[in-house]
């Protein structure tokens, strides 16, 4: 049960991250799981664990990962494009 928590937490914060952000991950649901959990390590790793914590993730650092994380998929899905 703990890894379908994950997941689910992990897709919520990928899509708020999409959804600040204005783009769209690539992939689908499966693209904002992956950009949520990234984006959750990537934040805890640069800014720490603070703020209300759900499913294991503080939720600020993940979210402002999971923004990044976004920006910089989008970033080379549009240079892949160009190409």
């Amino acid at each position: 049960m703990g890894l379908l928590w994950t997941l689910i937490v992990g897709g919520v914060i990928g899509w708020l991250g999409g959804l600040i952000v204005g783009r769209d991950v690539p992939g689908g649901i499966i693209g904002n799981i992956v950009a949520g959990l990234v984006g959750a390590w990537l934040g805890s790793l640069v800014l720490g664990s603070f703020g209300p914590a759900i499913g294991g993730f503080a939720i600020i650092p993940a979210l402002i990962g999971a923004i990044v994380v976004v920006l910089i998929l989008s970033a080379i899905m549009r240079g892949s494009r160009r190409a």
